[in-house]
């Protein structure tokens, strides 16, 4: 069986994180100014476990195309969905948490949660591991870039990409970088609980990124994000987690079997953000929405708006 494609996305409130031991900095690593992204590596040579990554998740990507997965055309006639699918998805996506901390480490545990989302302004930077090769950065900076003007024109939300005061991070990393990541978490996002640092300095072959979104006490408001790619995954599988964990850190954070077409499900279907993600996109930051709505609050806004964006179709 082949590895499946999973995006881990914790929900990491920061009133549930205080019992928990922050990660704490090395003496001889002293953090750099948060407002300032630190200067770009220089590139170096990688390390045998990052070419027997690549080599092995180049294989990976090439099964899932030759099954006709990762799909990038967004769905078409053979993916209808209608109005009562987009509210059933959204409500499936945007109201259940897809992993819970439990024992010290995230398990997947689906539970019903309020609606979260960004109130303020989006600040984006793309930090870089120093065995990345520069082509591989200047295209996944261009990714990342042209990616959040798209959210950012779907949602109405300001975002844009900032090495000054960023309040969401993407951290491409290779094998030995990630491994040492410990450091630079703890100076991006403190409140970090030690189950998500292990997610990502020990992640397991079968994940290839995870994002963590942060929110103050106990609003429903974010107010940081923390993406962390593998460096090692061939082009279309980077994109793939670009879409899947930028999106869903603005709050689409489950992932949901039935919805489709859409990137928020395990099948791999979809690379790339489709048209239905696209209307779910528009009606999470729809002014009828507010962060902290219920379910039972926001299922009759969702119809709604469902079917306004779908009519006809119900």
């Amino acid at each position: 069986m082949q590895p499946a494609l999973r995006f881990l996305l914790p929900f990491l409130l920061l009133a549930a994180l205080a019992g928990c031991e922050p990660v704490t900095l090395a003496p001889s690593a002293p953090a750099p100014p948060r407002d300032v992204a630190p200067p770009e590596p220089a590139v170096a040579a990688p390390s045998a476990a990052t070419e027997v990554a690549r080599t092995y998740y180049a294989r990976v990507e090439a099964n899932y195309l030759a099954q006709d997965l990762l799909r990038t055309d967004g769905g078409g006639a053979d993916t209808p969905f209608t109005a009562r699918d987009l509210a059933e998805n959204f409500i499936r996506i945007a109201f259940y948490d897809e992993f819970s901390e439990r024992g010290g480490r995230l398990v997947a545990a689906s539970s019903e949660n309020r609606l979260h989302r960004w109130e303020e302004p989006v600040r984006v930077t793309v930090e870089f591991g120093a065995s990345v090769p520069a082509t591989q950065r200047a295209a996944d900076r261009a990714s990342v870039a042209g990616y959040v003007a798209r959210l950012s024109a779907l949602t109405g939300l300001p975002m844009r990409m900032t090495g000054w005061r960023a309040n969401h991070t993407v951290l491409i990393l290779n094998s030995d970088e990630r491994a040492a990541a410990a450091t630079r978490i703890a100076v991006l996002a403190p409140a970090t609980g030690e189950a998500a640092v292990r997610s990502v300095v020990e992640m397991p072959a079968e994940t290839y990124c995870t994002v963590f979104a942060f929110t103050a006490g106990k609003s429903a408001t974010y107010s940081r994000a923390l993406t962390v790619i593998r460096g090692e995954l061939p082009e279309r599988l980077r994109l793939a987690c670009i879409h899947e964990e930028l999106a869903q850190s603005l709050g689409l954070v489950n992932d949901w079997p039935r919805a489709r077409p859409s990137i928020f499900n395990d099948n791999e279907e979809f690379a790339l953000l489709t048209r239905q993600d696209e209307l779910m996109l528009k009606m999470l930051y729809d002014p009828r929405l507010r962060p902290g709505m219920t379910l039972a609050e926001a299922r009759p806004i969702v119809e709604a708006m469902a079917a306004e964006l779908v009519p006809g179709e119900s």
